[in-house]
């Protein structure tokens, strides 16, 4: 189709890349759970609640940290409103009454919403349990917050003494990415705290029935290693990979091990079976100790506690199950499997506090902060579902994170091209920007159209 001045209306965006996303988001109507099923006791003026929700949400997306980075980001851009079909933006100010209005019933509303639209869109939720294994890891993490803020308590924030804040715990589907739950917390709780509460909202959120927990695999650090935390997830029939929360005993179980083995991705550290058996669980387990030197010359020593099979473990960690005669291979395999962990969780968390900017939207009342940390879900599911449809997710040195798939994909500037009836009808890449001609293809499987619908040009 040929376009000329005559029948469109031309307006520049810094944001031409998010733009496209916008449209795809638009046409799959992925905002509908929250806009039909999240009721917010508020007044509507210009904008419905869920509407002024929306621009939070955009803004997130186009990598605003602070709440008023809404007014540049979005209020400021129409051509950004329009690809994402919004009427306009209120002003940040009317957006944080609007959060400041959230009330318990609508954290409960928002969280349902959430579930909804994880299940419409996430391959977690599609997961073939009959072929292999679901891996769900588990963490929490300090997000600081100012003292007066509800539930603002003392806690452990990384390098930040006496510091307040929140926790924020979170379920990852870690073969592909995606939240499954978030949850906040007091900045005091622990994993050991929240590992259950997060375990039961995962399980509503996958529909986790006895036969699929069985096929699931929940890997925790140390603060969820406790004996209540792991016989609790023993008991629902989890396959369970997990850290000793206890050091003491850590200790007295290594004094067990009579062979040990050189880790040879990690020099220094040595790895064996605990050689006793573990009645005070309620499932058999086996128990791995890894010990290695510490700066003082001493030994620093965990204890894994494992169920896995040693054929699922050579498995997942891409080996012959051929080994699994071979005992170093596979005590070798339970401690890389679990080594795993920081790549996982822990890289999902880092990523969104860089790139989403997590820990800079804070709000004094809990609800609010709750409601913010549903459409922080969305937002980073979004963009883990989004590199999926440009087609980046298949070859390793293209699978961007957050941050690089916010700052360098969907920050390309550009021009977008609107009918008589106000719809976009191209977009201009700015030909300029190397990332536009790198995922110039990458964009074309995002938003399909016709010849000319999305090209290289000058802004």
């Amino acid at each position: 189709m040929q376009f000329t001045q005559s029948d469109n209306t031309r307006r520049a965006t810094p944001r031409a890349g998010l733009a496209a996303l916008g449209m795809k988001l638009a046409q799959l109507d992925f905002f509908a759970p929250v806009r039909e099923g999240v009721r917010i006791p508020q007044k509507t003026v210009r904008y419905a609640p869920t509407d002024k929700l929306y621009s939070v949400w955009v803004g997130s997306l186009a990598g605003g940290k602070g709440m008023v980075e809404v007014e540049q980001r979005v209020r400021a851009d129409p051509a950004l409103q329009a690809a994402f079909r919004q009427d306009g933006c209120a002003e940040q100010s009317v957006i944080q009454d609007t959060l400041n209005a959230c009330t318990p019933a609508t954290v409960e509303q928002m969280e349902a919403a959430t579930d909804t639209i994880y299940r419409q869109h996430g391959r977690g939720y599609q997961h073939d349990y009959a072929s292999q294994l679901q891996l769900l890891d588990a963490d929490v993490s300090g997000t600081p917050c100012g003292r007066k803020a509800e539930f603002a308590t003392k806690g452990y924030f990384a390098k930040q003494r006496n510091r307040r804040g929140r926790q924020l715990g979170r379920v990852l589907a870690t073969r592909y990415e995606e939240i499954v739950v978030d949850r906040v917390f007091e900045g005091t709780c622990q994993l050991a705290t929240a590992l259950q509460p997060l375990i039961e909202a995962a399980e509503r959120t996958l529909e986790l029935d006895a036969a699929k927990r069985t096929r699931t695999r929940v890997r925790v650090d140390a603060g969820g290693g406790t004996l209540e935390g792991v016989n609790w997830l023993l008991a629902r029939g989890y396959e369970v990979l997990a850290k000793d929360y206890s050091t003491a005993r850590a200790s007295k179980l290594a004094q067990r091990v009579t062979k040990w083995v050189d880790d040879p991705q990690v020099p220094g550290r040595q790895v064996g079976w605990v050689e006793v058996a573990a009645p005070e669980y309620v499932r058999l387990v086996r128990r791995i100790a890894v010990r290695s030197r510490k700066a003082n010359g001493e030994w620093g020593v965990g204890v894994l506690i494992v169920t896995l099979k040693p054929k699922a473990v050579l498995t997942l960690t891409g080996q012959s199950r051929s080994r699994r005669k071979n005992d170093a291979a596979v005590l070798l395999a339970y401690v890389h499997l679990y080594d795993g962990r920081g790549g996982a969780v822990e890289t999902s968390l880092k990523q969104d506090k860089q790139g989403l900017g997590i820990t800079k939207r804070n709000k004094k009342r809990m609800a609010a902060q709750q409601v913010l940390a549903q459409l922080n879900v969305l937002a980073h599911n979004a963009l883990i579902w989004a590199r999926e449809w440009l087609g980046l997710a298949q070859d390793p040195a293209r699978r961007l994170g957050i941050l690089r798939l916010c700052r360098d994909v969907f920050g390309i500037a550009g021009v977008l091209e609107f009918d008589r009836a106000g719809r976009v009808r191209r977009i201009r890449l700015n030909e300029a920007d190397r990332m536009a001609h790198r995922y110039l293809a990458a964009f074309s499987n995002l938003l399909p159209g016709p010849p000319g619908s999305l090209i290289l040009g000058q802004t």
